[in-house]
């Protein structure tokens, strides 16, 4: 038997590079895997969609708050909440704009903590514990140039999986975020094609570490902001 075997787990970016990778190891474990997606064009790149563990919400967005409390309603013995939906940018702090500003916030924080709120609520009122992995990233807790607005909004989301283990812990429902570099993905070579690539943690290493924080095995470890660095 697997250890998610009768297990709800919610996986927001669930069709992007990391999320595939947990998606992938969530289903070897036995986990129904709940999946919201913005864009149909994400699935072409998503190889687990008929896949019958995996249940899809189409037209998702995560920033709308009536949204996203309907789709938390809908997983039946909700167990684990994974949040990797988020966005990138960067450019010097007198380049960025307002606007640029509130998209990094919305993606990266205000997705996050909507997320963190209704699988919170789940848990509670269900009583029985439940597991919330988080995705910050490394430049907000080291200093990085010319991604002020990023590492903002990812700093936000670390400061909230603290808050929320201390919380949370008296339901017994563990609140962890892991930190990742650059992960060595195909977009991020394309990007940075002079890089030493091998520093870069794997993929499907940074998937390892969220699927144990989120996993029943996790019986200790909380309020977490785990690096996953690989070399880099």
């Amino acid at each position: 038997m697997g250890e998610f075997d009768g297990r709800a787990v919610v996986v927001t970016g669930g069709t992007g590079a990391l999320g595939s990778a947990v998606v992938a190891r969530l289903l070897d474990a036995g986990a129904e895997c709940w999946i919201p997606v913005l864009h149909e064009r994400e699935l072409k790149r998503f190889g687990y969609a008929e896949h019958e563990r995996v249940h899809l919400e189409m037209n998702m967005d995560l920033c709308d708050e009536a949204a996203v409390g309907s789709f938390y309603a809908k997983p039946g013995a909700l167990w684990a909440s994974v949040h990797i939906a988020g966005g990138f940018a960067m450019a010097p702090i007198a380049e960025t704009t307002l606007e640029q500003w509130r998209s990094m916030m919305d993606m990266n924080a205000t997705t996050c903590f909507l997320s963190c709120r209704a699988a919170a609520r789940r848990f509670t009122q269900a009583g029985a514990g439940g597991r919330i992995v988080n995705v910050a990233a490394k430049p907000a807790l080291v200093p990085t140039g010319s991604m002020a607005a990023y590492a903002a909004s990812k700093s936000a989301v670390a400061s909230l999986t603290v808050s929320l283990a201390e919380e949370l812990a008296g339901d017994g429902v563990w609140v962890n975020a892991v930190v990742p570099s650059i992960m060595d993905t195909p977009a991020n070579r394309r990007a940075m094609p002079d890089a030493d690539h091998g520093a870069w943690p794997a993929v499907d290493d940074v998937a390892a570490t969220i699927v144990f924080l989120a996993s029943p095995g996790n019986r200790a470890t909380r309020g977490g902001l785990v690096p996953v660095y690989g070399r880099s």
